[in-house]
């Protein structure tokens, strides 16, 4: 699972959670696989993303280091930022762990790769 995804998944679909983004992850298996740098792509994503949870995520699984607080209002030229970026969104990803809603304290799997967000019938709402 990139830390892409990760900033779209949300556990408000367990019945009675209003707090359920951003999800807490804890890596067992990390792996950073090489990905070609899209400047373009980098700045048409970014202001679709939780800045505050990206930085979260990145930082629970070790990436964190150099990611300022607040997103600059422009990337236009700043090529390391931009990168440093594309590593954490695209080229980190999590193998094997486990997602964990910050309300409820659920815990959703991820193995090869991918989280399952599969529900109980007791918590569907």
């Amino acid at each position: 699972m990139k830390l892409l995804t990760h900033n779209i998944l949300t556990s408000n679909i367990i019945k009675g959670v209003t707090r359920g983004f951003p999800l807490k992850i804890k890596s067992s298996r990390l792996e950073v696989k090489e990905v070609d740098f899209n400047p373009d792509f980098i700045l048409r994503i970014l202001p679709k993303l939780d800045w505050s949870a990206l930085r979260q995520a990145a930082t629970e699984v070790g990436y964190g280091n150099g990611l300022p607080e607040e997103l600059p209002s422009s990337l236009e030229g700043d090529d390391s930022l931009q990168k440093t970026i594309h590593n954490i969104l695209l080229q980190v990803e999590i193998v094997e762990g486990e997602l964990e809603c910050p309300e409820t304290g659920r815990k959703f799997p991820i193995q090869n790769g991918i989280p399952n967000m599969l529900l109980n019938e007791d918590e569907v709402s």
